[in-house]
């Protein structure tokens, strides 16, 4: 089966997780929810909608999977403090397979250093950090880069979705 690893920690943004989730699992593709603890249930901001994390980074290679999904909320600056998860992520980039992020999304980007050179959208509070790491920042609802599909905010989902989904099937 086709397969999307979605790196989840604590405290993501909801409909930033769930809505591509369900566009991915209708199109056919198999989540593996990747974390810090596996076996460990992260929940949204809220402190709802558990999520069961199926591996840790250095249990999965990126060759598992087609595509990448990294939702915002707190969630990415939660994992960007495991080396293992910076290190997948570091590693899953190098092979230009699409990888999709939303929001705060980019802090594991930056902190992988991987977005020199790179053109991309995200929210508004992180915009200097991913131009400190080399990135080209555009204000859009989408932007699509080789490889790395961006948006800002949970209102630019639909073209969010659409725009991952046909990275996929490229």
């Amino acid at each position: 089966m086709k397969k999307i690893g979605v790196l989840l920690g604590k405290l993501y943004e909801e409909s930033e997780y769930s809505e591509p989730a369900k566009a991915f699992k209708d199109a056919g593709y198999e989540l593996v929810h990747i974390g810090k603890e596996k076996g460990e249930e992260v929940f949204d901001k809220n402190r709802e909608n558990p999520v069961k994390i199926d591996a840790v980074a250095k249990d999965v290679s990126p060759d598992d999977f087609m595509g990448l999904l990294i939702p915002g909320g707190f969630s990415p600056d939660v994992l960007r403090s495991d080396d293992s998860i910076v290190d997948f992520v570091r590693n899953y980039f190098t092979l230009d397979k699409p990888l999709f992020t939303i929001c705060h999304g980019p802090q594991l980007l930056v902190t992988a250093e991987v977005l020199r050179g790179r053109t991309l959208t995200c929210y508004k509070s992180i915009i200097v950090d991913v131009k400190n790491a080399g990135a080209n920042y555009v204000d859009r609802e989408v932007v699509v880069d080789r490889n790395l599909v961006t948006s800002r905010t949970p209102k630019d989902l639909p073209v969010f979705i659409k725009a991952s989904l046909k990275k996929l099937n490229e």
